[in-house]
């Protein structure tokens, strides 16, 4: 049945009408004799739009008359004189329900007139109060008469709590385990006698792109429904409800609701709205969810969403590098995919959607096969950036191996940890040690000792290094108050590293990874549960997580059986100290200090790099704001003056001899 053919039957409907109440009227004046004709004088091939809404809603014949005398109002003026005269009062250009039981004797009932009953449950008709039951004003909803002339629209109620979205057609096909599951999801959907709830549990972006694909396959539209924006009121809530479920029940429609425990119950009243829904809703509903959700009133059928297998990914890799650049051959990229996969767990569309971004820097033609990778690796890393939120902070990575100095037996655990990162895939997958164990599979690496030797600059190098987003985890953000956001703003974090490839530094991490305490009161048993998280996503995560602490100490014990390096930044000695001096000093600085000679003195003075670094920027702000606008071993002492009261420590005549020559 065609769109056009069914409209034109509601038109064959109306005129039915129309000719059903010339009959009733003329019938009142004694021109006719007999039963009213029933018959059309336009034939009907299909059925009617209105035949369609009527089957879904479950309208009795009287009831689907009174909707359509109601329409035919609104979409033949005749109508409307003819609903005058009817009624004998010229006022009365309108429908009532007094005028469908007197057009109608064979088919009506009481019943269709009680506002449970479909017509106004579903709110297609409103009866204006002005008289009696009988003699109101009966007017059709404008939303119903677009979609019986076939102009499907989102209710102006719903707009804000409920949105569509696009089933648009992808160039790449779902990989196996994802289609399995879209096979699942439309034989559940066909073949349910009573829909259940279905739970999709993992990747949000991946559980969409399931749905997305099945809505299209069984020709669905989808909406997504936002439950931070439900009304609290029950008559609201219940009205809004009823809504939907016209719209579900008229388009096919299937609603997804993309839910975040922690979030909804920190609001009682939202979550109790949730709730409600959840347990009165009968259209097709899937919630995509990280966790699992209780069992509801309705049945809760529930489907883990599996990430793309490494092979699945170099396959989706091939076919869209191929798709995107024509001229390159599958044999350049080998290496380069395996590079990419190795790095990034990415889904099907952000895999689509960082080729696309990367075709548009290659407008004038196709780049090389190196060219090509090395775009697409920006492109990956760029696409996890705004999944963080504010719960890290990116660093700006500058620091290189020559800004490093550590002893050469903690320079060597730095390069086994890039090593490590490089070749995952390769000893887990590959050589198959995943498959003995999933856990403890990431680099995970403790950087220890007192403040300003170097921790953080580590990390920089080896973010430097592996190409990679470093981001500082802020504590600020992820911990909370409330019972349970802490470890959902944990679980973000890792999950969005995971995806990304990104590097994780915990700066002071004594203070979330502290040692779990006998458990005296509800706080105490909360902290240890925060605590005990960290341990099992630490034992899961798969990338790299770098932990610094001046506190060694103070850190649970447990973290250590989960740390796969550790590493002592030592207080640096003389020569470190020069070492470091000699890095201090940009080369376009103006100086008057002698590189070698007056280097050595700096050395002595007992400090970490953090200290020095310090001290040579205060030193360049005196030389700037001196008239000889040059860095001399004067401006040096005053630097290291400021800097010794902020350690609350004096210098000593062993550590300053010799910088300034006394007059």
């Amino acid at each position: 049945m065609t769109l056009q053919n069914a409209v034109t039957s509601l038109m064959a409907d109306i005129e039915e009408m129309r000719l059903r109440l010339q009959q009733y009227i003329e019938q009142g004046k004694g021109q006719s004799e007999g039963a009213i004709v029933t018959s059309s004088p336009i034939q009907k091939s299909t059925p009617s739009t209105l035949d369609e809404l009527a089957r879904k809603l479950k309208l009795t014949e009287f009831e689907r008359q009174i909707l359509l005398l109601c329409v035919s109002v609104e979409l033949d003026w005749q109508v409307l004189r003819l609903c005058a005269e009817a009624q004998e009062h010229l006022n009365r250009t309108y429908p009532t329900f007094g005028l469908a039981f007197a057009l109608f004797p064979e088919l009506k009932h009481w019943s269709a007139t009680k506002p449970p009953a479909p017509l106004r449950h579903w709110e297609l008709i409103s009866v204006r109060p002005e008289t009696t039951l009988m003699t109101n004003p009966l007017h059709v909803s404008e939303w119903v008469v677009h979609y019986l002339m076939g102009e499907i629209y989102l209710p102006e109620d719903l707009v804000g709590v409920v949105s569509q979205l696009e089933v648009e057609d992808s160039e790449f096909d779902l990989p196996p385990s994802q289609q399995t599951l879209v096979e699942r999801l439309q034989h559940l959907w066909q073949d349910a006698a009573k829909l259940p709830i279905v739970q999709l549990c993992g990747d949000r972006v991946t559980g969409r792109s399931v749905v997305q694909r099945t809505c299209q396959r069984f020709g669905r539209q989808i909406y997504r429904l936002s439950p931070e924006f439900l009304p609290v009121a029950p008559d609201d809530l219940d009205r809004l409800l009823r809504l939907w479920e016209r719209q579900a029940k008229l388009t096919q429609g299937v609603l997804l609701l993309e839910h975040e425990a922690a979030a909804v119950e920190r609001d009682p009243a939202k979550h109790n709205a949730t709730l409600y829904w959840f347990d009165r809703v009968t259209s097709a509903l899937v919630v995509s969810t990280s966790g699992r959700l209780p069992e509801r009133h309705r049945p809760l059928v529930t489907f883990d969403v599996p990430k793309l297998s490494l092979a699945e990914q170099r396959q989706v890799w091939q076919t869209a590098i191929a798709k995107t650049w024509t001229g390159l051959e599958p044999q350049q990229l080998t290496e380069g995919i395996n590079h990419l996969i190795n790095q990034f767990d990415l889904s099907l569309p952000a895999i689509e959607a960082a080729c696309q971004g990367t075709a548009s820097q290659f407008v004038e033609g196709s780049p090389s096969a190196s060219q090509a990778i090395s775009a697409l690796w920006e492109s990956c890393r760029t696409l996890a950036r705004p999944q963080m939120g504010d719960l890290a902070q990116p660093l700006e990575v500058s620091a290189t191996w020559d800004d490093l100095v550590l002893p050469d037996r903690c320079k060597q655990i730095l390069q086994d940890t890039i090593a490590q990162v490089r070749h995952r895939a390769t000893v887990y997958e590959s050589w198959g040690f995943a498959a003995k164990s999933r856990r403890g599979l990431g680099a995970t690496a403790l950087f220890y000792g007192p403040s300003g030797t170097g921790k953080t600059m580590a990390a920089e190098v080896l973010a430097r290094e592996l190409h990679l987003d470093l981001y500082r985890i802020d504590l600020s953000s992820v911990v909370s108050k409330y019972i349970g956001e802490t470890e959902e703003n944990l679980r973000k974090v890792f999950d969005a590293a995971e995806a990304s490839g990104a590097i994780l530094l915990f700066d002071e991490a004594d203070a979330l990874f502290g040692k779990r305490s006998e458990v005296k009161d509800s706080q105490d048993r909360h902290a240890n549960i925060e605590v005990s998280y960290l341990l099992q996503r630490m034992e899961d995560y798969q990338g790299l997580a770098i932990l610094t602490t001046n506190l060694k100490d103070a850190l649970d014990a447990a973290f250590m059986r989960r740390l796969r390096f550790i590493v002592e930044f030592p207080f640096p000695d003389a020569k470190q100290r020069r070492h470091i001096w000699q890095n201090a000093f940009p080369e376009q600085l103006p100086t008057q200090i002698d590189k070698d000679k007056d280097v050595r003195k700096l050395a002595k003075l007992n400090v970490a790099g953090g200290n020095i670094r310090s001290v040579a920027l205060n030193a360049a702000f005196l030389a700037a704001d001196d008239e000889e606008r040059s860095l001399s071993m004067e401006h040096l002492l005053r630097a290291a003056q400021l800097e010794a009261l902020k350690l609350e420590r004096p210098l000593t005549d062993a550590e300053i001899r010799g910088w300034v020559v006394e007059e």
